[in-house]
């Protein structure tokens, strides 16, 4: 990645009870119910105190979720009592957590009933093998982590699947009458549901070779290929 100069987090409402937190690029996401609040991933973890921050927008028992476990997803983990994830995600995550990490299971199907807002837990994996979404069936929100994007998803290393995330795009457009909107973690955060069929196109167009490979805009080990505005680092 870039260097960059660390910005301090900044939170900004998205509605009454919803808030996107910037981490320098990365964003968390702050969903508040009734009985407690769901924080979704903690960033890069070099800006300040995330838990102050969400403390600050509100006084509910906060249950921690990482969409996966890399680590501009879970920066802050340690201030938070245990983090969520799929069990995929949790070789690496204690191979390279902060000693004394904690983490217990979601599984596919679970929902997370936060008081007045529930979320389902839908198994997305090929950025990571247990990347997951949060679905808010009521108010029609997929929360996608780094699974979607107008970014470049980033698609190299060997944990990495291009052919699993087609899948799972594919898996995804025949959900799409349950959202209208994608929240994602880079990038603008709302993303339209279109964006999933392009993905899908891309990836499928990647792997047969029918993509010219570019140079990425900052040093990694990855070409990036572009197609019809979707875009992997891979």
């Amino acid at each position: 990645m870039p260097e960059m100069q660390t910005r301090p987090l900044e939170a900004a409402k998205i509605d009454d009870s919803s808030y996107r937190i910037e981490d320098n690029g990365v964003r968390s996401l702050l969903f508040i119910g009734t009985d407690r609040a769901l924080l979704v991933d903690t960033g890069f973890g070099n800006a300040g105190s995330l838990r102050d921050v969400v403390e600050a927008l509100t006084d509910k028992p906060v249950m921690l979720v990482n969409t996966h476990a890399d680590d501009d997803h879970t920066g802050k983990n340690e201030e938070f009592d245990c983090a969520y994830m799929h069990p995929a995600e949790m070789p690496y995550y204690f191979a390279t957590a902060k000693p004394g990490a904690k983490a217990a299971p979601l599984w596919e199907g679970d929902i997370i009933d936060l008081g007045g807002r529930k979320f389902e837990v839908v198994l997305i994996p090929g950025h990571t093998p247990g990347s997951i979404g949060l679905l808010d069936r009521e108010n029609r929100i997929l929360v996608a982590g780094d699974s979607i994007s107008y970014t470049p998803v980033f698609m190299f290393t060997e944990v990495r699947s291009i052919y699993a995330h087609m899948a799972s795009m594919e898996k995804l457009l025949k959900m799409k009458g349950s959202f209208d909107v994608i929240y994602s973690a880079h990038g603008d955060m709302e993303v339209s549901p279109a964006q999933i069929s392009k993905l899908l196109e891309a990836g499928k167009k990647l792997v047969a070779g029918e993509i010219t490979p570019m140079e990425p805009p900052f040093p990694i080990p990855a070409k990036m290929y572009v197609h019809n505005g979707a875009a992997f680092f891979y």
